[in-house]
């Protein structure tokens, strides 16, 4: 195969289209005889794939990630020069995290007007839609105008968990997320979504840890503070922490959630092992670790109970994002900085 097909679709998820073969010299006659070859696969009318692995078997480093794009690049190869990704697939482009692993393909047609759907391709009418180009002629819908269609389409942990790394990303600031709230109005089934728009919050680094923070939520135990600071009484940095909170005794409740990505090589463990022998030396808190399948279950359950006996009352303290001191004297014990 010509090695300029190989160069264009490694852009494209693997994707390349009928039109591009066509500008590489690559005709009807040869695309033929290369599928029945078993080089290429058609996927749908006029785009066809270059890995021939299904999609379901494939195991890239970025196989999570790669699943999430390819869809977007399907639907703007299967609309042509001109289509511009909009919705769930415009935030897979913008690699925002947390989406689901599924994604339709969504996208619309260069004129403009709806067309019906093709092999799981859904073509939309372009609206008051702000776009920026995407690689030679494709665009993408702007960040704000992906996020008012693509919200309403998502789960609400994938969607807070969406909006909370697209903050901590600063590929969007506050005022951008209200803005999209409000282009979201008047969207099919977005009146749900009214009450997860305030729910995100970029201090989350990871959909485990938006995911963790939305279940405290759902169990009546909001954490008073995020990504909180600890540090020992002479000031020597101790670590960040995904979720605490602050007990009526000045101690802390302290919480990591551990996700496989960050925490599961052995320099991790041997790091989060260090860490968490500093925090307990330094005295004053209790430090709890889960992972993703403890969330919505042993986590809560957990905490809940620990909470209760200590008396701790949800709002009672005021998290102004600034360290705590860990092993102070027992009056001043748990005091910011």
């Amino acid at each position: 195969m010509p090695p300029q097909l190989q160069v264009i679709a490694s852009g494209q998820e693997g994707l390349i289209s009928a039109k591009q073969l066509d500008e590489i010299g690559v005709d009807a006659s040869w695309r033929y005889r290369l599928v029945r070859q078993c080089r290429l696969t058609r996927v749908t009318q006029g785009v066809f794939d270059t890995v021939l692995v299904p999609p379901e078997q494939r195991s890239r480093a970025d196989v999570l990630d790669h699943l999430r794009r390819r869809p977007a690049w399907l639907g703007l190869l299967a609309g042509g020069p001109g289509s511009t990704a909009v919705g769930v697939c415009a935030l897979a482009l913008y690699e925002a995290k947390g989406l689901p692993r599924t994604i339709r393909p969504e996208v619309v047609a260069p004129d403009g007007k709806w067309r019906p759907p093709r092999d799981g391709i859904v073509f939309r009418k372009l609206g008051n839609l702000a776009t920026t180009e995407l690689r030679d002629t494709f665009r993408i819908a702007s960040v704000t105008h992906a996020l008012a269609r693509g919200v309403a389409q998502l789960r609400r942990d994938d969607a807070v968990a969406v909006m909370d790394d697209l903050l901590h990303a600063g590929k969007i600031t506050v005022d951008d997320l209200a803005r999209a709230h409000e282009l979201a109005r008047g969207h099919r089934n977005v009146e749900a979504t009214h009450p997860w728009w305030c729910l995100a919050d970029g201090r989350s680094e990871s959909p485990l840890e938006s995911a963790a923070r939305l279940a405290c939520l759902d169990a009546g135990i909001p954490p008073d503070a995020l990504q909180l600071v600890v540090r020992d009484t002479n000031g020597r940095f101790l670590g960040r922490i995904d979720l605490a909170w602050r007990l009526p005794d000045g101690t802390w409740l302290l919480v990591e959630i551990d996700g496989a990505e960050v925490h599961g090589t052995p320099e991790a463990v041997f790091r989060d092992r260090n860490r968490q022998n500093s925090l307990v030396s330094a005295g004053g808190s209790r430090i709890l670790r889960f992972t993703g399948k403890d969330i919505r279950s042993r986590m809560t359950t957990t905490l809940s109970e620990l909470l209760r006996q200590s008396g701790w009352i949800a709002g009672a303290y005021d998290d102004h994002g600034q360290p705590a001191i860990l092993g102070a004297h027992p009056a001043a014990r748990g005091r910011l900085l």
